[in-house]
């Protein structure tokens, strides 16, 4: 389902999460392949060839992905966080904006969120496991 803004502009929405980052990611058809991450160019927030490589995972699977202009908000965790997160939801817009290529997406495993979260500290604890040292004496 394509949203339009007042310039008649159809843009293509994908939402995408990965432990504490949450990105908010568009499609704008019609572009050169120019990804901006907060207002800075990928190359710019990515400085990492790793992290990079998973943001464009899905656009190199899809055959149609280097046609689109990508602006991503993304904010908490850290950058690995947010490079999962940012491949979510370029997934999720890519198929909002052609159905055609969820099978491909789905058998690579972009559109399954991954549940893996921090676990929660416990009380007698120094960290989530980590027990203070035991002596019998």
């Amino acid at each position: 389902m394509a949203k339009k803004t007042t310039t008649q502009l159809i843009q293509y929405w994908g939402t995408g999460r990965r432990k504490k980052s949450i990105a908010r990611v568009r499609l704008l058809p019609d572009g050169n392949g120019n990804i901006t991450i907060n207002k800075r160019p990928i190359e710019e927030y990515f400085v990492q060839e790793k992290l990079r490589y998973i943001v464009n995972q899905p656009l190199n699977l899809v055959p149609t992905g280097k046609t689109y202009d990508i602006v991503v908000n993304v904010h908490g965790g850290g950058l690995t966080g947010q490079a999962g997160a940012i491949r979510m939801g370029i997934s999720r817009a890519l198929v909002e904006a052609n159905e055609k290529n969820r099978p491909a997406l789905k058998e690579a495993g972009f559109l399954t969120r991954d549940s893996r979260m921090k676990e929660r500290k416990k009380y007698g604890l120094h960290k989530a496991r980590k027990a203070p040292q035991f002596s019998k004496r």
